[in-house]
């Protein structure tokens, strides 16, 4: 069932939160241990409990969230009240937050009932979930394949019927990675609409809170709960998340499509070219006009991996003289490098990233809509680091592969992931759809017309169906 569809029978009471409860957890038993995506969790009894607790406010005629009683277990990158906050790192494996985000606090408020955290790699750092506390999360259509990351953990919980609803964030593809090598759906929204404080370097960076979903349908019913401005976040613009409430159907004739896949010249794995050149179909027959356009994203690279490393090296710094026997060598680089940035690089990346959004708007004057590959890769083989080469060419760092994501996230603007097809050996590939900025509603109902139209993603992996 959907998370829509569930969410609306525990409050009609033709099923109890119990219920719904004990469901997941009976998957949870069966499943987890193969894949390892769910971690720090409660006892059974103490979930149940806090179900029945549900109920009772239900029966009491409370006040309640559209999420009530909807199980869920918090991205390990998250502080929650209540559970560990490891950050996927032996660093930090007994570290416990006295308090919680607001995005955390928000979703709660709707409803939700907390149960654990969902694996990440270490800090979060790079789209592989795996790490030295909790181990790796393997790829429910394939269990020796990734589950990508940094929402690894959230993603096969999701897929795999653990959790009827999930949450991630997205800094250079968390949350559209995974969604794409899980075939569900994955919304990056624009920066500043979503919460995301505490935040120790506000008003500087691309990290955004979002929702993963098994539809698009169920992305706009989270996004309805976790976007809007807060007194705490001064990053977030004004909103109004009831347009999230609104219909998705919509006639897209007419609506311009940069048909872009590889950004202008990244290399592209052939098996995920040949899914997502299919598909081009599927937008021409939804009425799109779709032309072989690319936006200029010159300097997208630079622009993030110095806003990026420079964060990187500011938050986590600190640890490397007494911590680094404890931190993976991708983190350590990438703190290293971050070291070695001057305030004037990060000034001169942060003038150049004016002008690239400029010129990005522009283009979007005339094509409101980009769609490019999600990742350069299909799922890889889970007990590497990272793909070292794409057709031939070599990825000289843990980021590298991830570019067709991470230039996007320099956009600002709205991108989804949503599951285009497999390859022949029955591995998900999405495309990215990418819109203009604070036009998260317009990306949705794009996915929403091209999901409907294509189905790809109600095939869900062999190990949740047997």
């Amino acid at each position: 069932m959907s998370a829509r569809e569930v969410a609306a029978l525990i409050r009609s009471r033709q099923i109890s939160a119990r219920d719904v409860m004990r469901a997941h957890l009976d998957r949870i038993v069966r499943i987890n241990p193969r894949v390892n995506a769910i971690v720090s969790m409660l006892p059974d009894e103490a979930c149940l409990a806090l179900a029945d607790d549900a109920d009772a406010r239900l029966a009491r005629g409370e006040a309640l969230g559209p999420l009530h009683g909807l199980p869920i277990a918090f991205k390990d990158n998250q502080p929650v009240k209540g559970f560990p906050w490891t950050r996927g790192s032996r660093i930090f494996a007994h570290d416990v937050p006295l308090g919680e985000s607001i995005f955390v606090s928000r979703v709660r408020a709707a409803g939700v009932i907390p149960i654990g955290k969902t694996n990440i790699p270490e800090f979060g750092m790079g789209s592989h979930t795996y790490n030295g506390l909790f181990g790796a999360t393997r790829n429910p259509y394939n269990l020796t394949k990734s589950a990508g990351g940094s929402s690894g953990g959230a993603a096969v919980a999701l897929a795999t019927g653990m959790l009827p609803v999930a949450d991630g964030n997205d800094l250079g593809g968390s949350l559209r990675n995974p969604a794409n090598f899980n075939n569900l759906v994955a919304l990056r929204p624009t920066v500043g609409l979503v919460p995301v404080a505490p935040d120790p370097f506000p008003g500087i960076g691309f990290n955004v809170n979002g929702p993963l979903a098994r539809s698009v349908s169920d992305l706009a019913f989270l996004m309805s709960v976790m976007a809007g401005p807060d007194r705490g976040d001064s990053d977030c613009f004004p909103s109004d998340p009831s347009v999230f409430t609104e219909p998705l159907d919509r006639d897209m004739t007419g609506t311009r499509v940069a048909w872009c896949l590889d950004l202008g010249g990244l290399p592209v794995d052939r098996s995920v070219r040949h899914v997502i050149e299919q598909q081009r179909q599927t937008f021409e027959s939804l009425g799109c006009i779709v032309e072989d356009v690319c936006p200029d994203l010159t300097g997208a690279d630079d622009i993030f991996l110095t806003i990026r490393g420079w964060r990187a090296a500011g938050v986590l710094g600190p640890l490397l003289a007494e911590q680094r026997h404890l931190m993976k060598p991708e983190a350590i680089g990438e703190i290293e490098r971050g070291l070695t940035i001057t305030r004037d690089d990060v000034d001169r990346a942060l003038i150049r990233h004016r002008s690239f959004l400029d010129g990005f708007r522009r283009f979007q004057e005339r094509y409101p809509f980009v769609v490019c590959v999600v990742n350069q890769v299909p799922p890889f083989d889970v007990e590497i680091d990272w793909p070292h080469s794409i057709e031939g060419v070599t990825m000289n760092s843990y980021t590298d592969w991830m570019k067709s994501a991470y230039w996007i996230s320099t956009t600002l603007c709205p991108a989804i992931s949503v599951p285009a097809g497999f390859t022949d050996d029955g591995l998900p590939v999405g495309l990215q759809i990418v819109g203009r900025y604070k036009d998260d509603v317009g990306v949705l109902r794009l996915a929403y017309a091209f999901e409907q139209a294509t189905r790809v993603g109600e095939r869900r992996p062999p190990i949740a169906v047997r």
